[in-house]
């Protein structure tokens, strides 16, 4: 049985495009937060309020749009707690944002059983938007090309954060909070407001994620189904060292190990579920022990600041 068909390659690209959108816009919002100074463990559970909310206001209204837009509020408004309790009160990061990710479980994972009891409604198909000429191209063409819009505003987002990062006003006042926190404050910029904002987009991002998974990566919601999306997200941002395309890069990595299972059953290949959905993880720990060390880290980051401390 040949392995690189058309047929596996092009369900196993498909996958990690699928799998990989909520890994990028996860990683993408946790590097900028990290950037800022905070380290957001409780990505996972912004990621799953995300998914939850959108699919439910997705069902509700038979709008993606909608669906999407309320996912991104989701996330939003989880890191508005997280925001709270670790930039303006000062508590443990990592304490809070493992509690945000446990609560974040429970609570969707109630309130779908009080919403659909056993049952679990599925959605309608996503609509894409074919590039034109484009999405003719064999093999790459249909994977990259024909995809929903969110793909494409995803992978823009990039490029955009990469721009922010490099030639703006509000990527040097990001760097400052992570690094020098002390001299942006002097410089009259407020470190708490600017760390606020980074945690807030960090969450829409991570709501955004939960709710591509929940919309069009499955068209259904089951409770605690990012299965530690959230916590690769936070691998792919320290490891990326500040540059939002290594950030994509991984995303396709670890998208490519998450779709293998699908892939596998293309060729009709019995491979136990188990084994195949550890290979994300795998990835993660061979990953983290070849360029773990590499990793460019914000000084400040986990680091709550308080006015005239050293």
């Amino acid at each position: 049985m040949e392995l690189f068909t058309v047929g596996f390659l092009t369900s196993l690209l498909l996958g990690a495009v699928i799998a990989g959108v909520p890994l990028l816009l996860a990683g993408l919002g946790e590097q900028l937060s990290e950037k800022a100074g905070v380290l957001n463990i409780g990505l996972e559970g912004m990621m799953l309020c995300g998914g939850y909310l959108g699919f439910y206001v997705a069902w509700q209204s038979q709008s993606m749009g909608f669906g999407l837009l309320a996912g991104a509020l989701g996330g939003g408004l989880t890191a508005a707690l997280m925001a709270l309790l670790c930039v303006w009160w000062r508590l443990n990061q990592i304490v809070v944002g493992i509690a945000i990710t446990l609560g974040a479980e429970g609570a969707t994972a109630l309130l779908h059983y009080f919403q659909f009891s056993r049952t679990y409604p599925r959605l309608g198909n996503v609509e894409s938007w074919a590039i034109p000429g484009l999405h003719q191209i064999p093999l790459i063409g249909p994977v990259l090309f024909n995809q929903p819009l969110i793909v494409y505003l995803a992978v823009l987002a990039v490029p955009l954060f990469a721009w922010i990062y490099r030639s703006t006003l509000a990527g040097l006042y990001l760097q400052a909070a992570g690094d020098k926190p002390a001299a942006l404050d002097a410089a009259g910029i407020n470190v708490l407001r600017t760390r606020t904002i980074a945690v807030l987009i960090t969450g829409m991002f991570a709501g955004l994620g939960g709710a591509f998974m929940s919309q069009i990566g499955a068209g259904i919601f089951v409770p605690f189904m990012t299965q530690g999306n959230g916590f690769i997200g936070i691998v792919l941002a320290m490891l990326a060292r500040g540059k939002p395309l290594w950030v994509l890069e991984g995303a396709l990595l670890f998208g490519c190990c998450l779709s293998m299972t699908t892939a596998l059953q293309v060729l009709g290949i019995d491979v136990p579920t188990d084994v195949i959905q550890m290979l994300p993880f795998i990835a993660v720990m061979l990953v983290l022990l070849l360029f773990g060390r590499r990793a460019s880290l914000p000084a400040a980051l986990g680091a709550p600041y308080v006015r005239g401390a050293r």
